[in-house]
């Protein structure tokens, strides 16, 4: 069976991975759910799942120091992985070796004899990496490196890719709706303050029992910008028109103290069952769940229906690819336009609904001006009824946390 032998269970998530569109985190929740596997190699599917992913192109370089073409995808899925386990962890050469061949299938004698020339000519490889351009050194697409060496440089280009491979921090956020943040950190020795929100926990690890009572959410300080900006009251009636999987939704439950009606939109099934469940564990109840695309059906709203609305658009999600591994591999040179477009599509849907008086801000997760500063100035064009009001933003490499931008705009 696949998944009681922790490498196979990693080839086949790999596979999986490389030849469908699924994203990486639902892969590997699917795989080890179904793995019979341990703690410890469950540990280690994640690890090496995602090392994998991250170093992709630092892996084909050292794959083709030895095999520079006529490779299959299964084959170099699995020379990928013992690359991996050679030159990233701490195993030893003999065990990454036997173990990884075992699970060659009938490249078992190419698979051993590359993995032999890396180990003994290491040495000469890593030098060769060191003078590899950079996004092959740090494993990013090399139009994404060019896009931001053209508008950082290349030496803060660089340490932003060295961001997104480091291992991302985990962090909470206590849901006041159940628990206050003091609580929390005195339920586990592990947990500490975060400076930038009062309601954020640093973790170690996560205690999973928080994550099922409700008590907190897995969710980066820099996620919560937008609805500090947005600012909802009890009472209000807000729409969030892009919820799931429900972070927001929930924190604005919490801003909103439960009062007031929260309408929670998605175009997704399986995203909205997702949001749904994760707003009933955080207890909260306020909040109604529709199935909604804004750029395909009219919304089941009256005119000026709202408060407040958020808008937290579909993005490229470049703020985030520390956290999302696979980000970076299944983006595209075309898809910042094409994102702009949606983002702007969608806001112009929902303006109709919002109150005069009321708030709507724009965010995303990305840190590229076409998704940000541009929808930006193209509402504040196109939308004579909206007054841009201020705007701010994370960068990951300033801030220390994820990236992410919002914007707020009042309806007159």
């Amino acid at each position: 069976m696949a998944g009681k032998n922790p490498r196979l269970c990693c080839l086949k998530a790999l596979q999986r991975w490389e030849t469908g569109r699924e994203f990486a985190d639902e892969v590997l929740h699917q795989t080890l759910q179904h793995s019979g596997l341990n703690n410890v190699n469950r540990s280690f599917v994640t690890e090496t799942f995602y090392g994998v992913i991250r170093n992709r192109s630092y892996l084909d370089f050292v794959i083709q120091q030895f095999r520079p073409s006529g490779l299959d995808l299964p084959t170099r899925q699995v020379l990928r992985l013992g690359i991996y386990q050679l030159y990233k962890m701490r195993i030893p050469d003999h065990a990454a070796v036997y173990e990884t061949v075992n699970i060659a299938g009938p490249a078992r004698t190419l698979v051993n004899a590359i993995l032999r020339r890396a180990i003994a000519d290491k040495s000469d490889v890593l030098q060769k990496i060191e003078g590899a351009p950079v996004h092959i050194r740090y494993s990013h697409p090399e139009f994404l490196w060019q896009k931001w060496e053209s508008r950082h440089g290349g030496e803060t280009a660089e340490q932003l890719c060295a961001w997104n491979n480091e291992p991302a921090k985990i962090y909470v956020r206590a849901n006041q709706l159940r628990v206050t943040p003091g609580e929390l950190v005195e339920s586990f020795p592990g947990a500490k303050s975060v400076a930038m929100h009062p309601d954020c926990l640093e973790v170690t690890r996560l205690p999973h029992s928080w994550i099922s009572s409700g008590v907190a959410y897995v969710q980066d300080p820099s996620t919560l910008l937008a609805c500090d900006i947005l600012d909802p009251k009890p009472g209000d009636v807000v729409l969030d028109a892009c919820a799931a999987p429900g972070g927001k939704t929930g924190y604005l439950a919490q801003q909103m103290e439960n009062q007031g009606s929260l309408v929670a939109c998605d175009y997704d099934k399986v995203r909205l069952d997702r949001l749904q469940q994760n707003l009933s564990r955080l207890g909260v109840s306020n909040s109604t769940v529709i199935l909604l695309d804004w750029l395909q059906h009219c919304a089941p709203f009256g005119l000026e229906a709202f408060d407040a609305i958020l808008v937290d658009a579909p993005c490229t999600n470049t703020g985030v690819i520390r956290r999302r591994t696979d980000v970076r591999w299944r983006l595209t040179p075309q898809d910042f336009s094409r994102m702009h477009q949606i983002q702007w599509r969608i806001v112009k849907a929902t303006v109709p609904f919002l109150k005069s008086g009321g708030r709507l801000v724009y965010s995303t997760c990305s840190i590229e001006p076409e998704e940000n500063e541009s929808v930006v100035a193209d509402i504040d064009r196109e939308v004579p009824e909206l007054n841009f009001v201020c705007s701010k933003g994370y960068m990951p490499i300033q801030d220390h946390f994820d990236g992410a931008f919002a914007a707020l705009f009042l309806k007159t």
